[in-house]
Order: C-alpha cells, then sequence, then structure tokens
C-alpha cells in the first residue's frame, strides 16, 4: 500500500520536534513548499514552566532576585509600573496575567496613545490589557477577570515567551 502525501508531512513534523527537543529549543517555523498552491506551513513551540526565569533577567520592572521592597535602580517608562513585589515569581501569583504565545509587548495601542492599563486602573473582565506581537500580527490580550492592575511584569516592546507573566490583576 502506498504511502499517504500527508503521511510524510506527519514525519516531518515528527522530525521537527525531535529537532526541537534535541537542541534545546522554544519554537521553530518551516514552510516548505511543493507548488504553487500547494504547502504546508508548519509552527512547533514547546510549553515550558520556567520560561519566566528567562523573561525576568531581561525586563528591568520584574528584579531577578528578591529583594524586601521595590527599588528605584531600574527605572522604567512610567513609574506607575513599577510596584512592590508581590511574590518572587509574578508567574505562580494568583492574578497572574501570563502570555499566550511567543512574540513582542506592546502596552498601547500605537506609541503616541495612552497605554491600555496602569497599575491601580480597575479593569473588567474581556477588557484589552495589552498586545501581543507574534509573526506580523497584533493579538489583543484581554482580562481573564474583573480587578485592579496591581503590577505589570513587562516592559513595553519587551519580548515574551509562551507563558510569561505579563500582569497581575486582584
Amino acid at each position: 500500500m502506498a504511502e499517504k502525501p500527508h503521511d510524510q508531512d506527519v514525519a516531518f513534523i515528527k522530525a521537527l520536534a525531535e529537532v526541537l527537543r534535541e537542541n534545546d529549543l522554544t519554537e521553530l517555523h518551516v514552510k516548505r513548499e511543493y507548488g504553487e498552491s500547494d504547502w504546508l506551513n508548519v509552527r512547533v513551540a514547546k510549553q515550558q514552566p520556567m520560561a519566566a526565569q528567562p523573561m525576568m533577567m531581561q525586563a528591568p520592572a520584574a528584579p531577578a532576585t528578591p529583594a524586601p521592597a521595590a527599588a528605584p535602580a531600574a527605572p522604567t517608562s512610567s513609574p506607575a509600573a513599577q510596584a512592590p513585589a508581590v511574590s518572587e515569581d509574578p508567574a505562580q501569583a494568583p492574578g497572574a496575567v501570563t502570555s499566550p504565545m511567543v512574540g513582542t509587548v506592546y502596552l498601547q495601542p500605537e506609541p503616541s496613545a495612552p497605554a491600555f492599563v496602569s497599575v491601580g486602573d480597575k479593569v473588567v473582565e474581556g477588557q484589552t490589557l495589552l498586545i501581543v506581537e507574534a509573526m506580523k500580527t497584533m493579538n489583543q490580550i484581554p482580562a481573564p477577570r474583573a480587578g485592579t492592575v496591581k503590577r505589570i511584569v513587562v516592559e513595553d516592546k519587551a519580548p515574551v515567551e509562551f507563558g510569561a507573566p505579563l500582569m497581575i490583576i486582584e
């Protein structure tokens, strides 16, 4: 019995997953073109529960080492974006909003506009908190529940990993 065309694609995707695992990568994106209207576009990503650790080291708004109180040593674009540490790992905070994808964070709809939300703002479920750009697509991140923005963990234009904490709503 002959092998079906999509069986080769399944084998290719399995091979990509193996490359991802063997090389400790978080994501692979491949586009195969077989002809003018025949192609395969594959994105293989690995969910990592500890994805917040590298992000915390890159984002000045989230200190990598625990501190008794927020120190003004790491200035951000707005003083409201910095708040006292809620917990050592913001991803484990009860009201943590995490990134659903890998991308770049934008805190406002366009460069000259005000931020979607600030620390202390009351938000309703479904309200846009920020945007994560992934593959040139702007993805609005909605509030998963109503509450008050207690902390914004990321900076504007910062890269984020899947599952990285973005903000804390209580």
